[in-house]
């Protein structure tokens, strides 16, 4: 399956860009783990940030980085057999599997989920 990791970015970082990599690298060990089930992981934030760059964004929240960000993974769950939710607390996430469900894709809350 395609399964896109859907978890916090910015939430709870005060947009510190620290605690956005810690964030971001807690979504790709998620990746990483869903691929050594045999899967293909996908987070949104790989296609996102290099749209968001090159459209011209000149800081987190600005109008050019809101008009992607999470646009991008909305698309993507089309393309997506499935969405797993990992992290903490998180809006976008939690819209990713609002939109995974509607959508009629599958949703996993763990890894043990997943076959």
């Amino acid at each position: 399956m395609l399964i896109l990791i859907a978890g916090p970015y910015r939430s709870g970082t005060n947009d510190d860009p620290r605690l956005i990599m810690q964030n971001m690298h807690r979504m790709e060990e998620a990746a990483l783990a869903v691929y050594r089930k045999g899967h293909t992981p996908v987070c949104g934030e790989w296609l996102a940030l290099p749209l968001i760059k090159a459209a011209g964004s000149t800081q987190l929240g600005d109008a050019v980085f809101n008009e992607f960000f999470h646009p991008v993974a909305v698309q993507l769950i089309d393309h997506c057999d499935a969405v797993l939710r990992v992290g903490g607390p998180s809006a976008g996430a939690d819209e990713m599997m609002r939109q995974a469900r509607l959508k009629g894709k599958q949703t996993f809350w763990t890894m043990e989920e997943m076959s």
